[in-house]
């Protein structure tokens, strides 16, 4: 099945403590259904110190549930994602503006 939200999509957060939080998706994990947002759902990390990095507490951004997000159209509102087929191809579209993603 095609997935809906992919890497690069800029996406708003539905529910929980980092709720209405935009951010760009790093990275998609489709067996967890889970993603990684940048700048949400972040913890604190406690690093060792190596030769090489500094240790400390660093910031991580964690994988939250794809249910939870929503995809931002071009006028920067939450919008469902549909797929229709154009010129052969399979492409994603808006449902509330109804252009091609």
């Amino acid at each position: 099945m095609a997935a809906k939200l992919r890497k690069g999509d800029k996406v708003v957060v539905l529910t929980g403590k980092d709720k209405g939080k935009q951010g760009e998706i790093a990275s998609v994990n489709p067996k967890a259904n889970k993603a990684v947002v940048e700048g949400v759902n972040v913890a604190i990390r406690h690093v060792k110190q190596s030769q090489t990095a500094q240790g400390g507490r660093q910031p991580k951004a964690m994988p939250i549930e794809l249910s939870n997000l929503a995809l931002l159209d071009a006028n920067g509102k939450a919008t469902r994602v549909g797929f229709r087929m154009e010129e052969g191809t399979k492409v994603r579209f808006a449902k509330t503006t109804g252009e091609a993603i």
